[in-house]
């Protein structure tokens, strides 16, 4: 059997030479890209017909009761060891992923940054220390730390108090160019016109407490409501008076929120007016982008200087740290093989947007005119290219799955998955998937069946796409490749059952039929 990439077996070919040869006297009279791309077509089509099962009656069942066409359903399902397809279905169809996209980016990550790789986030500055004053502006620069919040902040600034500094003279200057643009989020159309939630957030190379304000709403029983900040930051006012009363349960207080809020600015306080509705006798504490960030991050430093004793009357700006600046204090978060385990299981849209940003940032010196999302992609597809996966139909945008724009074919997702299981990297992302019935996003799916504490799967789900994909261990022990996409408008109501139903039937019966499949692998051990 031959090999391709890092050593991951090849699918062979059914009656690969008899497909060329027979088709040769057509293909003569052919360019020889077109030839090509002929072939692999006809390779491809012999391969699926040739040693692909049906798909299981309780498949098609599960499409059946959803009310769903046949035509919405794609997948891939091969043996991690790379020997025939057990079942493809429209596998080379490029589908709308969801969150299941974000298994490329952090396979790719893993191999090309290793599980090591760290943020890190900086203070400097060029100006000189006198009598506890800073005598200039200080920087605080951003590397792309997945972890930096409050406290962290205020770590950092405590070395610069414990090195005697208890004013800053100037102003702090926040540098977000280790990626470019530095804000990807200014003329940004909202996803799903609900920019203030956490999941929609658009990361930058500071995320200081992911850009995000807690915010404490408390309603009495006649649904007058109250609102505040916590921390309570410096020059900020959070006012629900033009909040009403809801008959939402109080778990389904965002259910009547109203975006965007109202900010306005007055003698340098910001005020930002909460509109909507919220239930009576409720009682939340929610975490949103309310402000733009220079804004508060500038009032998040202000509050932590302040509360250690420092003062500072100086503002906020955006700047790139100068050359001859010197390091004053420096910060490194986990490793990010530790960072993936909250990043797939909560399947965290900004942690992966700021790990893809990251693929791109080491090209940006040879190359500092073009965006870091495009250098990016050029990464991912020059990997898929190494690893002898196709790339035909492969969209990306910001690798997390949350975008309209991004597809991938459920055969592409599943060789991606094939070379992870062979690479040095595999226990690092299996650690991090979520496991069946147990925890991240599907704890509450599959929890009794052979698949229950063994499968580990990241979900997807945008409002026409669901989607599914990892290793499924059956019950004889051997270990498959999953990856099965729903689009479709009614995907995100009907569409889990019949994931569900698959990845149930690879555990139960995924060795039945074809040959034989791995029965070693990298989380053999078990659950």
């Amino acid at each position: 059997m031959g090999t391709s990439g890092r050593g991951v077996p090849r699918i062979p070919q059914p009656d690969e030479t008899n497909v060329t040869s027979t088709a040769m006297p057509l293909l003569r009279l052919l360019p020889a890209w077109l030839c090509a791309v002929l072939a692999l077509h006809i390779i491809g089509a012999k391969m699926a017909t040739a040693h692909a099962a049906p798909l299981p009656f309780s498949v098609h069942a599960a499409l059946d009761s959803a009310g769903l066409p046949p035509d919405a359903l794609a997948l891939a399902v091969l043996p991690v060891d790379g020997r025939f397809p057990r079942w493809l279905v429209q596998a080379a169809r490029p589908m709308q992923p969801g969150s299941t996209m974000k298994l490329v980016t952090t396979t790719v990550a893993l191999d090309l940054l290793g599980p090591n790789h760290r943020g890190s986030t900086e203070l400097l500055s060029t100006a000189d220390v006198r009598d506890g004053v800073l005598q200039g502006d200080l920087v605080l620069r951003g590397g792309a730390d997945p972890e930096l919040g409050l406290p962290q902040l205020w770590a950092l600034l405590g070395e610069l108090r414990r090195q005697g500094v208890r004013e800053i003279a100037g102003d702090v200057l926040i540098d977000r160019t280790l990626f470019q643009p530095p804000r990807a989020d200014i003329g940004l159309p909202p996803f799903d016109e609900a920019p203030e939630f956490p999941y929609n957030g658009i990361p930058d190379a500071l995320q200081l407490d992911a850009n995000l304000l807690e915010v404490e709403l408390e309603s009495d029983a006649s649904g007058r409501v109250r609102a505040r900040a916590w921390p309570p930051l410096p020059a900020l006012e959070i006012d629900a008076n033009a909040m009403v009363p809801s008959a939402r349960p109080c778990a389904d207080w965002d259910e009547d929120w109203q975006s965007p809020p109202e900010v306005s600015e007055s003698a340098g306080v910001l005020r930002v007016a909460l509109r909507g509705g919220f239930p009576p006798a409720c009682s939340q504490r929610v975490r949103l982008h309310l402000l733009d960030r220079l804004a508060l991050n500038e009032r998040q430093v202000r509050w932590v200087w302040q509360t250690m004793g420092g003062t500072w009357s100086g503002r906020a700006r955006e700047a790139e740290a100068p050359a001859q600046a010197r390091l004053l204090a420096r910060r490194q978060s986990r490793p990010w093989g530790e960072v993936l385990r909250t990043l797939n299981k909560r399947s965290d849209n900004p942690l992966t947007r700021l790990l893809y940003l990251q693929l791109g940032a080491p090209a940006m010196a040879q190359a500092p005119q073009r965006n870091t999302a495009d250098l990016s992609a050029d990464r991912v597809r020059q990997w898929f290219a190494d690893h002898s996966i196709d790339t035909a139909g492969l969209v990306l945008d910001n690798g997390s799955g949350l975008s309209r724009s991004e597809r991938i074919t459920p055969l592409q997702l599943a060789r991606l998955l094939q070379v992870a299981w062979q690479g040095p990297h595999a226990p690092d992302l299996l650690m991090s998937l979520p496991v069946a019935g147990i925890d991240g996003t599907m704890r509450n799916r599959l929890k009794q069946g052979p698949a229950t504490g063994w499968a580990r799967l990241k979900t997807g789900t945008l409002r026409n796409a669901v989607a599914l994909a990892g290793y499924v261990r059956d019950t004889q022990g051997h270990w498959w490749v999953m990856a099965a996409m729903v689009n479709h408008d009614e995907a995100s109501r009907k569409g889990r059952p019949v994931l569900d139903a698959l990845a149930e039937e690879v555990a139960r019966h995924g060795a039945r039929l074809g040959p034989r499949p791995a029965s070693v692998g990298p989380h053999e051990e078990g659950p």
